[in-house]
């Protein structure tokens, strides 16, 4: 990656984080941890590796992208907004009365969302979907799909992997975000995953496992995705929940948090303070 790309990115990137830990402070609590973990991710599909027309969503040639992890949807509604699916306003309505934006992601209401998603687990199988019909008209798109590591508790992922590698769905590029934590607590403490990367070889995955927030790592990885012919593939994150934020990476109960206090509330301003000025640096 050059060193253009790679401050143009780190730039895409801390927006992002910033329009999205604004618009929770806004609605006054959210999924802020997971939302945060797949910024970087989020950065690189849409600023490098993504095919899509904003002006047009419903391209048909465009790449999808699957959040089955529902509840990270704030991230990607200000990542949307970035790039010029809909106005950056929106992002202030998250969550509210007759917004296009939900707490979670619905196809019917936002530009550029292609699967409804948030009853965990229920994402894979659509990618799955998705992938094959685009297989099937002989359409050379990807869909990308984004599955938490809490949510692989849920047997249907593993449903769907399955159905994924026997196909051999090559053209959906399964990205787990492994932050290590969920509602309860740890993966480990609530339902050890064990080796999430080796579980996936073992599925039929042709799978690498990177940094979560080392953006050319995630670039490369997926191209390395992208060179399999004949063969499912599978990019293992590792993440933190709050990822970028130390503030939010270090607090425990990061899951979702509530902004309501004066404390959290003084300490959020210094983080945006902190992140806007680094987007002046890397622009």
């Amino acid at each position: 990656m050059d060193k253009q790309t790679r401050s143009k990115l780190e730039v895409l990137a801390a927006t992002i984080r910033i329009d999205t830990i604004e618009a929770i402070r806004k609605i006054g609590a959210g999924h802020i941890g997971g939302s945060l973990s797949i910024v970087e991710l989020l950065a690189v599909l849409y600023g490098k590796q993504m095919t899509y027309d904003a002006k047009n969503p419903n391209w048909e040639a465009r790449d999808r992208l699957v959040i089955s992890k529902g509840h990270a949807g704030v991230a990607w509604y200000s990542t949307l907004a970035e790039v010029g699916f809909f106005d950056k306003e929106w992002l202030l309505t998250v969550n509210q009365g007759g917004t296009n934006l939900p707490s979670h992601p619905d196809r019917t209401k936002t530009p550029g969302v292609d699967a409804t998603t948030g009853s965990l687990g229920q994402g894979t199988s659509v990618a799955a979907g998705m992938a094959t019909g685009l297989k099937m008209q002989k359409n050379d798109a990807y869909v990308y799909l984004i599955v938490g590591d809490g949510e692989l508790n849920e047997g249907q992922c593993w449903e769907a992997f399955q159905y994924i590698a026997h196909f051999k769905l090559n053209n959906c590029i399964v990205i787990i975000d492994e932050n290590k934590k969920q509602l309860d607590g740890s993966t480990e403490e609530i339902m050890n995953p064990f080796d999430i990367a080796e579980k996936m070889r073992a599925f039929g995955f042709k799978t690498s496992r990177v940094k979560g927030n080392d953006m050319a790592a995630i670039d490369q990885a997926i191209e390395d995705c992208k060179a399999v012919e004949d063969q499912a593939v599978c990019l293992v994150l590792d993440t933190i929940k709050g990822q970028g934020v130390k503030y939010f990476e270090e607090m425990d109960a990061n899951h979702s948090v509530k902004f309501d206090n004066e404390a959290i509330l003084e300490e959020t301003d210094k983080i945006l303070a902190d992140l806007r000025e680094l987007t002046k640096e890397r622009g």
